[in-house]
């Protein structure tokens, strides 16, 4: 009978817990993630552009709007990323406050644009993540010491991260050190880590090459003799390899730029996206 009782209070008090929880909207995967590791489980977090999609060229369905209303915190990028987000926010009516993730960062510059791809950087990401956790403090202070504690173990993960970053790209020779992928969505790594990213594409994949781009491409892959291009998991791969077959460069394998992969993709976390990016850069490079 003790048992049964029990078992009564967990389903009756588990609904209890969840609707405490302070539902946050991210706006893309990378951003969630971030959110989920300073949040735990006093968060509930729901991702606008999913796995492996576009935020660049993202058009939001009415649902978001709903997702929107809805939540106490809403986490943006900023830096020019999130273009349709504005009205999207506007139209939902929502009382949620707004921050943005990259606040503190230095932009890197393309022309006169800002560089919105700031959590290449491992450094940037730990700002991103100091970020987060004082919005989900300010928002909820009753957790806000649990959210600092979580955000400091995430810090030390991602310290760690970096040093791996730093270990492997020494090891690749310094003439080595250069790459195309598809649109310049590492040049926060490249001033990081000193791997030069070489990209047909701006900073966004909604611009498109011209041939004498791309010819002005093939040719400098053969004059600097760049060893690999990359393809990206959210962007087609025609262009990429039309390059690679008219330069000799081989294909490095895929780079994890603008999105996470799903759960049994290679790089369901901020993490392993670093992870995955660092290997497939150095079996292309270190040899």
């Amino acid at each position: 009978m003790r048992r049964i009782l029990l078992c009564l209070l967990l389903v009756i008090a588990s609904p209890l817990h969840a609707a405490e929880r302070l539902n946050v909207v991210a706006s893309f995967s990378i951003l969630g993630d971030f959110v989920r590791n300073v949040g735990g489980d006093r968060v509930n977090v729901t991702i606008l552009v999913g796995p492996d999609s576009d935020v660049h060229v993202y058009t939001p369905a009415p649902s978001d709007a709903k997702r929107i209303a809805e939540a106490k915190l809403v986490v943006v990028n900023g830096l020019g990323l999130e273009g349709w987000l504005p009205r999207l926010v506007q139209s939902s009516g929502s009382k949620a406050q707004v921050v943005t993730a990259s606040a503190g960062i230095a932009p890197l510059k393309l022309g006169s644009a800002a560089d919105p791809h700031a959590w290449q950087s491992i450094p940037n990401a730990k700002i991103y993540v100091t970020d987060v956790a004082n919005a989900l403090a300010a928002t909820d202070p009753d957790d806000a010491d649990f959210f600092r504690t979580q955000a400091k173990t995430y810090q030390e993960r991602l310290e760690a991260l970096d040093r791996e970053v730093r270990d492997a790209v020494a090891k690749i020779p310094p003439e080595r050190r250069k790459v195309i992928s598809t649109h310049d969505a590492f040049g926060y790594f490249a001033a990081e880590y000193g791997i030069q990213f070489i990209a047909p594409l701006g900073v966004s994949t909604e611009t498109e090459p011209s041939a004498r781009d791309i010819a002005a491409i093939i040719g400098q892959i053969k004059a600097q003799r760049i060893p690999a291009v990359f393809l990206e998991n959210i962007s087609d791969d025609r262009l990429i390899r039309q390059i690679a077959a008219e330069s000799g460069a081989k294909v490095g394998g895929t780079l994890i730029s603008d999105g996470l992969t799903g759960e049994k993709g290679p790089a369901p976390t901020y993490i392993d996206m670093v992870r995955h990016n660092i290997k497939a850069l150095t079996s292309a490079l270190d040899h």
